[in-house]
């Protein structure tokens, strides 16, 4: 019997497809469920690559999207705290102006398979949730 070329994708950690991403946008998701699920964002790059963070605002603790699936600058080429103005650079998520300036937001690892966004399977979802905020 032939082997199944297919990837077996666990559907928990989909973010979205990777169609659904261009250089100059990003959309937030959630894996879990309960009182405290992981909200992350992904954030497309030139290139056809992604970049993924917790949606946990370095200097605050709150999300980053204060209106909703609003993560970029308006011409896209940074992240913003909708809160504070905080300013983020895509491929790190190291901040670059405002009042977190220096620290940087926590990394999510990705993976594409399949055409399609995934969490990576290092990721921990219980250990993310449970990083306290600042």
């Amino acid at each position: 019997m032939a082997e199944d070329s297919r990837e077996t994708l666990d559907l928990e950690r989909v973010v979205c497809r990777l169609s659904d991403l261009d250089a100059l946008s990003a959309r937030g998701f959630t894996i879990g469920g309960g009182d405290w699920p992981l909200r992350g964002f992904v954030v497309g790059a030139a290139g056809g690559g992604v970049h993924g963070y917790l949606n946990r605002c370095p200097h605050a603790g709150h999300p980053l999207d204060l209106l909703p699936q609003r993560f970029l600058t308006a011409d896209g080429s940074l992240i913003l705290c909708s809160s504070h103005g905080a300013l983020f650079e895509k491929a790190s998520g190291y901040c670059v102006a405002g009042p977190c300036a220096g620290q940087s937001l926590t990394r999510l690892a990705l993976e594409v398979r399949s055409g399609f966004v995934v969490l990576a399977d290092s990721v921990d979802v219980n250990a993310c949730v449970a990083v306290p905020p600042p």
